[in-house]
């Protein structure tokens, strides 16, 4: 701890900590309040658009979230505004064609988010890399982050050699995304100190605390030689969300890798957050630690709806059940990581076989277009007799799957054409019709 090297701080208040702890429900109008107090903090960025924000916007809050970025940005004009971006995906559940993602990413960038955190649920590089040209196209930084998880084909070597291609491709920064918390302290030294032998970008290092580990983990991680963590502030933190934003700060005062954040500062604003908590009790979820993770592999997010979907079911007396299942059917199909889109069709294929008794007699539709290759390469092999069960004699997409796609903006633009109000609402409803159909009525009656 002799050499200095000052850590800086990403903050997930205005975006992964409400989505993990509130439902992702926290309205614009409640995050304005303290917007210039949080620009004075210095912080490196704050992640705050992006995952499930765009959708909760239109469908619960009736929001444009275009209109988020930019009332934000009238306020926050130096710190870094940071999106996560599930690569080809963009923001929904499956792949969109080029010419949206590329118009997609140069309005975000235009809007004012400048760092794009970019990532793919099959840590598929294919695709990554036009959100990469286009981000890069746009002026924007690239955060292309390795998805970390656990089983027998994701080793340090495999995560080493996909950040070396991914800085090829022309990342700015290499994020490890451990969505579940699963990252354990010295796992975590050992990945980023082979990281930082291969690649010369900075490191930031995003978990959950769902497993109670992750603090532990960021400060194991900045020894090793992390250069950003990502944490929350304690209103919102802990659970299945990140650290808190203070304890670590105070953790790294006096060190070779004080932040040089004021706590005083940050408690002050954290009092604002705390009220705003009040006035969503009925989404606000427990501070708890589930081990369940590191048993099941199943993030704390998916244990949660896992639970919903079964008790919509009458199958809760199944639960066990159906976390021994899901190991299971992760390991037939080529071990994804659980994470979106692919933590909810593994875990609703579980439910699924242990509610038929018969294992892939029901399958939906996302599972035979992943078995078909429509959501990129498995990590692994997929099990012949499972391929043989889910999508019979089908033959298997090997390209990168976008390029099958047809061009989208042209006709999401003529099927809106009487609600554009500004260039964005095409790519609203390129994402999500029903939704942005929804909000634009909406909009005709009360106005943005």
């Amino acid at each position: 701890m002799n050499r200095p090297r000052k850590v800086k701080i990403t903050d997930t208040i205005y975006r992964d900590a409400h989505q993990s702890r509130m439902a992702t429900r926290m309205s614009t109008e409640d995050m304005l309040p303290v917007a210039k107090d949080l620009e004075s903090v210095g912080y490196w960025a704050l992640e705050m658009w992006g995952g499930a924000t765009f959708d909760s916007c239109l469908r619960f809050l009736k929001e444009c979230p275009w209109l988020r970025v930019r009332r934000l940005r009238e306020d926050i004009r130096d710190t870094g505004f940071m999106m996560l971006l599930r690569g080809q995906n963009i923001l929904g559940y499956k792949h969109y064609p080029d010419d949206v993602l590329e118009a997609f990413v140069r309005a975000t960038v235009d809007n004012g988010v400048n760092i794009i955190r970019i990532f793919d649920a099959l840590n598929d590089v294919r695709n990554m890399e036009m959100a990469i040209r286009a981000t890069r196209a746009a002026g924007g930084h690239v955060q292309a982050a390795v998805v970390y998880t656990i089983s027998p084909v994701h080793d340090i070597d495999h995560y080493v050699e996909m950040a070396v291609h991914l800085e090829k491709l022309g990342a700015n920064s290499i994020c490890i995304k451990d969505m579940a918390g699963i990252l354990t302290p010295y796992r975590g030294y050992q990945l980023v100190e082979e990281m930082k032998k291969a690649v010369g970008i900075p490191i930031d290092i995003h978990s959950h605390m769902t497993t109670g580990m992750a603090a532990m983990a960021y400060l194991k991680t900045i020894e090793a030689g992390a250069d950003i963590v990502d944490t929350c502030l304690s209103a919102f933190a802990n659970g299945t969300a990140q650290p808190a934003t203070e304890s670590m700060v105070a953790v790294l005062q006096d060190t070779p890798y004080d932040t040089g954040l004021d706590l005083e500062k940050l408690a002050n604003i954290n009092r604002h957050f705390k009220k705003v908590r009040e006035q969503y009790g009925d989404f606000f979820t427990p501070a708890d630690v589930d081990v369940q993770c590191l048993v099941y592999q199943v993030p704390g997010g998916m244990l949660s709806n896992l639970r919903a979907q079964m008790n919509a079911q009458g199958m809760l007396d199944k639960w066990d059940e159906v976390l021994n299942e899901v190991p299971r059917v992760r390991e037939e199909l080529g071990y994804p990581p659980l994470v979106t889109p692919m933590s909810q069709i593994v875990g609703t294929q579980a439910v699924f076989n242990v509610a038929t008794g018969e294992r892939y007699s029901v399958k939906s539709k996302e599972i035979r277009d992943y078995v078909r290759g429509l959501y990129g390469r498995p990590p692994g092999e997929i099990s012949d007799e499972v391929r043989k069960m889910i999508i019979g004699d089908e033959d298997v997409l090997t390209t990168r799957p976008a390029e099958i796609l047809e061009p989208g903006m042209e006709k999401a633009r003529d099927a809106i054409k009487d609600y554009i109000r500004k260039p964005e609402d095409v790519l609203s409803y390129a994402l999500f019709p029903e939704q942005a159909l929804e909000y634009f009525r909406h909009r005709e009656i009360h106005g943005e």
